[in-house]
């Protein structure tokens, strides 16, 4: 299993949200190409970049990005507010490796399959998860779609992975959802990333048993509950 540092971008900073709320900022740099810089020479070797204000419609942080992807050689991931072909591949053109679809992807099946068709095996699928449904439009609308269900219906794609996030337990680094992480692992056909109330390294290594790839954290790096040379050894392929 590989760790992947976050670098959520809100009004150009590097932030972390608590509980899946967007008025609950807890932390905010304002320099993200100096914390992917961080991140690097702390031995991590992928990064996972959002922009929140995309994933909300409250504006763009393009150019945050690009700088983020323009500082360092970790292979990123790039999500947010990416709901057409266009803004993929000018990410993909800014260098990114991997394009992560939220909202628009879960909500039209059609769309996702023209995407994957131009771009097989680039592209990540991102669940946001609360009480098994998917939320969507950054956290702010709950859908009837149980996330089991997307994940049957996500396996005949060729995708480069799926995302879920415990959106209720991001930020509060008390654990994440394993029964949830361990439905999905069984469920898809895809490698899983998990997100969502990392806290420390039995937390990573419950998630590596449970057969999750990947594994996405932000609050414990942030604030020091976990070692990022520590987390980027153990936890590195």
């Amino acid at each position: 299993m590989i760790a992947i540092p976050a670098i959520d971008i809100r009004e150009g900073a590097c932030v972390q949200l608590v509980g899946g709320s967007y008025d609950a900022e807890q932390l905010r740099l304002d320099n993200p190409p100096a914390v992917a810089h961080k991140w690097e020479y702390s031995g991590f070797r992928q990064l996972h970049i959002v922009d929140l204000d995309a994933a909300t419609g409250r504006g763009s942080n393009v150019e945050s990005i690009r700088e983020v992807l323009r500082a360092t050689s970790m292979d990123a991931q790039v999500g947010g507010g990416i709901r057409n072909e266009q803004k993929i591949e000018e990410l993909f053109a800014d260098g990114a490796r991997r394009i992560v679809l939220g909202t628009r992807a879960i909500e039209s099946f059609n769309w996702l399959t023209d995407m994957v068709e131009a771009f097989p095996g680039a592209l990540i699928v991102a669940a946001d998860v609360r009480d098994r449904h998917v939320v969507t439009h950054g956290w702010s609308s709950v859908s009837d779609r149980y996330v089991l269900d997307l994940v049957e219906d996500l396996n005949t794609l060729s995708l480069a992975g799926i995302m879920v996030t415990a959106v209720h337990r991001e930020g509060l680094m008390q654990g994440t959802d394993l029964p949830l992480m361990e439905e999905v692992v069984e469920e898809s056909a895809h490698p899983v990333c998990a997100s969502g109330g990392i806290g420390s390294l039995g937390d990573l290594r419950a998630l590596e048993d449970r057969g999750v790839a990947s594994v996405v954290i932000g609050m414990a790096l942030y604030t020091g509950a976990l070692d990022p040379a520590a987390v980027a050894e153990e936890f590195a392929e």
